[in-house]
């Protein structure tokens, strides 16, 4: 037996998430971004889902977005924190998403509310999510993707440098659509979804956006993380760096966040099924030529 990658603290984690939690503060604007979103693609499927699983529910304030939707019944919370589900209305569940506490085939639904990026196995959290379903139950998840924070990264990368004469990992590797297609996949999920949104907020300066990222307890905590905490001078310069490098016309500076969106099915007896590669019984250059007939001016080629 190995033992497992661990690229995150995930005891850091949760110590993180409970300074945020008592905080206090309306700082929660994005994961409620993120949970709108995941709720419109949950209104696109036309079935009740009665019992729901939240995982990454934190202090709960997302709860009244899925409530009563897509005929959810009994929504149960989850997540790393103690002091974010003390917070939580409930019903809610303290554990982690790397050992879900929860009965095979059990969920009609499971949500996954922006915190499954953070796990050291993901594909392993997606297996048990899988399993945690019913039959033809679905799971809807968002994750951070690919570029997300990329203007963070360039500058605190070229701050450290400069006056460091080296660097560290200061933010979080994030999966790529292409690699969350494949992990849908590898976890048994049917008929599985993935697509990216790119989301830019902005700030009057990159230190607001630090202070945003510390007060929803989403800072560093990469396992091989430098343990001193980042000096003044090289913070100063990286925060310098950003404005250089990103800041607009209007003087805010931007923070891309890529937003991926992960779908699948919990496979199921009479559930539609994909056809198989080169079985199709018409050409894509057939149905080119049959909608340039029925649509005056269509134009154009496959590509």
């Amino acid at each position: 037996m190995t033992d497992p990658i661990r690229l995150f603290d995930r005891a850091l984690l949760r110590r993180r998430r409970d300074r945020a939690a008592r905080a206090g503060g309306d700082h929660g604007f994005l994961i409620r971004e993120v949970a709108e979103r995941l709720a419109e693609r949950l209104d696109d499927v036309l079935r009740d889902f009665p019992r729901a699983l939240m995982i990454g529910s934190r202090d709960g304030a997302s709860r009244d977005i899925f409530q009563g939707r897509r005929g959810i019944e009994t929504l149960i919370g989850l997540d790393l924190s103690p002091a974010m589900a003390a917070a939580d209305a409930g019903p809610v569940v303290v554990a982690d998403e790397e050992l879900l506490p929860i009965a095979d085939g059990s969920m009609d639904l499971v949500l996954g509310l922006f915190s499954l990026h953070w796990t050291n196995d993901l594909p392993g959290a997606l297996i048990q999510i899988e399993r945690a379903l019913k039959p033809d139950g679905l799971f809807l998840g968002a994750i951070a993707g690919g570029s997300s924070l990329k203007e963070l990264r360039e500058a605190l990368t070229a701050a450290e440098i400069e006056i460091d004469g080296g660097l560290s990992p200061r933010v979080s590797p994030f999966a790529e659509l292409r690699d969350a297609a494949g992990l849908m996949q590898r976890a048994g999920f049917q008929l599985p979804v993935v697509d990216v949104d790119t989301i830019t907020l902005t700030y009057a300066h990159p230190l607001k956006l630090l202070t945003e990222l510390r007060m929803i307890g989403a800072t560093n905590v990469l396992h091989d993380r430098r343990r001193a905490p980042l000096k003044r001078a090289t913070l100063m310069r990286a925060m310098e760096i950003y404005v250089e490098r990103f800041a607009r016309p209007d003087g805010r500076v931007p923070a891309t966040l890529d937003l991926i969106h992960l779908a699948g099915w919990k496979k199921a007896t009479g559930q539609p099924q994909p056809r198989r590669r080169g079985t199709a019984d018409t050409a894509m250059s057939d149905m080119l030529a049959r909608l340039r007939a029925e649509v005056p001016g269509a134009e154009g080629d496959a590509g």
